[in-house]
């Protein structure tokens, strides 16, 4: 089963949100859609989920147009965050799963074990209020995938967790792909997006600037990264051939090269034919390259 825009575009009055994008997504595949903030992110999600209607193009699933597959195979969980304070969690989780038809002796297996994977057992019984944010967050994820939709869009999921609790989302996630359930979302935490996505998009006022696999975009830039650890003054590193930057970080130098076949004179001149502590060439980061794609500061 497949997920595909083909030619979507998406128009207010005047103003395009969204212009001739284009991209596939596979079964059981995680997908990033990147972009900054107004880049058309929500409005493709929204589009998707047939909670607006695309202006041209089309989006079909598995060869069927979005607006007619059965809706809970659907799940989403908004940017836009809303539980109800006053229900407590597990009656809050029985709500939702019973809104997408799910009978309660299956719900409840799938409530306890998720409520075990997030660490929730001692908060089951308790009022949504009466939870930190990031519980709260926890809550509501489970909430858009607890009646194991086959295809899964979430907005910012990270958004106000701490590191475990990032780890303990990165973790279901993988294991929802293990399930087979297809997952788009979207993150300002590139680093989020690079641990898990195999294929990705990048948003810029509406327009796809890059739709493909993670290792194609890095190899448009080639290996221009080189860290080093070495003695040799910074002064001295600057001057030579094919060094665009130096950046200090802690002990250690980062450089950015012209091209990657300045590494090896690079590394015979620092060197010298003697040892030399950390010496490693690889792609930038996702997060440089989505700074230099789109420009400006990633907020």
């Amino acid at each position: 089963m497949t997920l595909a825009l083909k030619h979507v575009v998406k128009k207010y009055k005047d103003f395009t949100a969204v212009n001739d994008l284009n991209f596939t997504i596979g079964k059981g595949e995680i997908f990033g859609l990147i972009g900054q903030n107004g880049a058309g992110k929500t409005t493709t999600f929204r589009m998707i989920l047939d909670l607006q209607e695309q202006t041209a193009g089309s989006i079909t699933w598995d060869g069927s147009p979005i607006n007619k597959i059965n809706r809970d195979w659907l799940g989403y969980l908004p940017e836009e965050r809303g539980i109800f304070p006053q229900m407590k969690v597990e009656d809050q989780l029985i709500f939702f799963g019973k809104l997408r038809g799910m009978n309660r002796d299956k719900l409840k297996k799938e409530i306890d074990f998720w409520i075990q994977r997030f660490e929730l057992e001692e908060k089951r019984n308790e009022k949504a209020e009466t939870l930190s944010k990031g519980n709260q967050q926890k809550v509501q994820l489970i909430a858009s995938f607890i009646h194991k939709p086959k295809f899964l869009i979430l907005d910012e999921p990270f958004s106000g967790l701490d590191p475990v609790n990032r780890d303990l989302l990165k973790n279901a996630i993988l294991l929802l792909k293990e399930r087979g359930v297809t997952i788009l979302f979207s993150s300002h935490q590139m680093d989020n997006v690079e641990e898990l996505c195999d294929h990705l998009c990048i948003l810029k006022r509406g327009v796809s600037l890059f739709s493909g696999s993670l290792l194609d975009l890095k190899k448009q830039y080639g290996k221009t990264k080189l860290t080093i650890r070495t003695t040799v003054p910074k002064e001295e590193i600057e001057k030579m051939a094919g060094v665009k930057d130096v950046k200090v970080v802690r002990d250690e130098y980062v450089l950015t090269l012209m091209d990657e076949s300045f590494a090896k004179p690079i590394f015979e001149l620092i060197s010298n034919g003697q040892y030399i502590e950390k010496f490693s060439l690889d792609y930038l980061s996702l997060d440089e390259i989505f700074k230099d794609k789109v420009g400006g500061n990633n907020e």
